[in-house]
């Protein structure tokens, strides 16, 4: 049964990335391998044929003869522990598309785009690439790179030039958000969990963070794709034209909300999601009252409201992400062996037990978090990072817990699924997961290396 459950997942894995070639949204297999995989745990789990584990270690059996009542209540939590860990992010996706698509209807995205004068390819790519390096470690890379696809679609008319883009802002944004307690779920667990402080992890990371953008930007910028200049839309109009009484409130709002769920964070100690939904109603609301033209009418008001901004929303991209993090919490709590813990033998959940191999196996620590690294972008960071945190008994701020934020959120832009930012931008610009790779992963890969090597040595 064990092996069955690595099976699906393993299937429905390169369901996804053969996409294109199937003709099939990449949803589906998501949606199938989660709903499978965790069928197959609890007839496994109540046939006795297998146990599972929760976050804290707590290993659940079902036995013949037995009260099982315990055993039933644990995996039932451990189910609404994973869904509820997994709409958090949910949540806070859904809150940050539905503000920028109401900053887009209020057309505040063309104000952005009037400061940028350049049509020059190799000149944009720049400035995309540190907007996002920059905005990813203020509102989190996922958020980010909502933000500059959004923008992107306003600056590019040929999809393909975009796709290049989107493929850079990834990088970037990965990148941006490794060196920032706020940037990237992963560095927000280790800061979370005092594993690092805010302060030694900016000092530590900023460098390698840097030169882990820079490098592909600098080898892209000599690629084809991106010499002359961007395709103009022949229809565009001028921006003087195009923006409304509400274009600047609406993007200094929105953007500034954004920005309010960290502060919020911080304040209360509450989830991220739960300041995304403040930083929405407060959007929302403002859109409700706010005229956006000059002779505003009650017939047009359905225009720019938040109601039309949820009806542009890829609900697909919310469902892939459902089930590609539902298949990986399956694995994170089936039960797959024991290992040597402080001298006993200790049951763990299938990633975990992978990780204390590789560490058993490769004495060598910076070699075990480089492959955690490559990991990432295969299997969800955030359970490799929270395996991690219980592989190691170490003191706040120690070089290791460093390499591991650094090697987490930055080696996910290797696959356009390795991160939330890259899923994101699948959704956004339906990229193919081929494409991908073949375009874009020899360049994270680079990155990735070269950061890591520097990290290294300021760590």
């Amino acid at each position: 049964m064990i092996a069955l459950i690595i099976f699906v997942f393993i299937f429905g894995y390169i369901g996804i990335t053969l996409e294109h070639p199937l003709k099939m949204d990449k949803t589906v297999p998501a949606l199938l391998m989660a709903a499978v995989m965790w069928a197959l745990l609890a007839v496994g789990f109540q046939q006795g044929w297998l146990n599972v584990i929760d976050g804290h270690e707590n290993v659940f059996s079902f036995l013949d003869g037995q009260d099982n009542e315990h055993a039933e209540e644990g995996f039932t939590n451990l189910l609404l522990h994973h869904l509820g860990k997994t709409a958090e992010i949910l949540v806070f996706l859904i809150g940050a598309m539905t503000i920028v698509e109401i900053i887009d209807l209020h057309r505040g995205f063309d104000v952005l785009k009037s400061w940028i004068k350049t049509k020059n390819k190799k000149y944009l790519l720049w400035i995309m690439a540190i907007l996002g390096f920059i905005l990813s470690a203020i509102i989190d890379n996922l958020t980010a790179t909502i933000v500059l696809i959004t923008l992107l679609r306003k600056l590019i008319v040929n999809r393909n030039d975009r796709l290049w883009y989107a493929g850079l802002i990834v990088i970037a944004a990965n990148a941006g958000g490794a060196w920032s307690p706020i940037g990237d779920v992963t560095t927000t667990m280790l800061w979370i969990g005092k594993k690092v402080s805010a302060v030694h992890l900016v000092e530590r990371l900023i460098l390698p963070s840097i030169i882990c953008m820079v490098i592909p930007t600098f080898i892209a910028s000599k690629l084809r794709a991106f010499k002359g200049n961007v395709e103009v839309d022949i229809n565009e109009y001028d921006d003087e034209e195009k923006s409304l009484l509400s274009s600047k409130t609406m993007l200094f709002l929105g953007l500034g909300m954004i920005i309010s769920v960290p502060i919020f964070k911080t304040l209360t100690h509450l989830p991220p999601y739960l300041g995304m939904m403040l930083a929405l109603g407060v959007v929302w609301l403002v859109s409700e009252y706010i005229h956006p033209e000059e002779d505003f009418t009650e017939e047009r008001k359905h225009l720019y409201s938040a109601h039309q901004a949820l009806s542009r929303i890829e609900m697909s991209s919310i469902l892939f992400f459902l089930g590609i993090l539902m298949a990986v919490a399956a694995l994170e709590a089936l039960v797959y062996g024991s290992v040597m813990i402080d001298g006993a033998k200790v049951q763990v959940g299938t990633l975990r037990y992978v990780a204390e191999i590789l560490n058993s196996t490769i004495p060598n620590q910076s070699i075990v978090i480089f492959i955690l690294g490559i990991l990432s972008a295969i299997i969800d960071n955030v359970p490799l990072v929270a395996a991690s945190m219980g592989m190691y008994n170490l003191p706040m701020d120690n070089s290791l817990w460093h390499l591991i934020a650094y090697a987490a959120g930055t080696g996910g832009s290797m696959l356009i699924i390795g991160s939330a930012a890259g899923v994101a931008a699948m959704g956004m610009e339906k990229i193919d997961f081929i494409w991908y790779l073949k375009k874009i992963t020899w360049l994270a890969a680079i990155g990735f290396a070269a950061g890591f090597v520097v990290a290294l040595f300021f760590v």
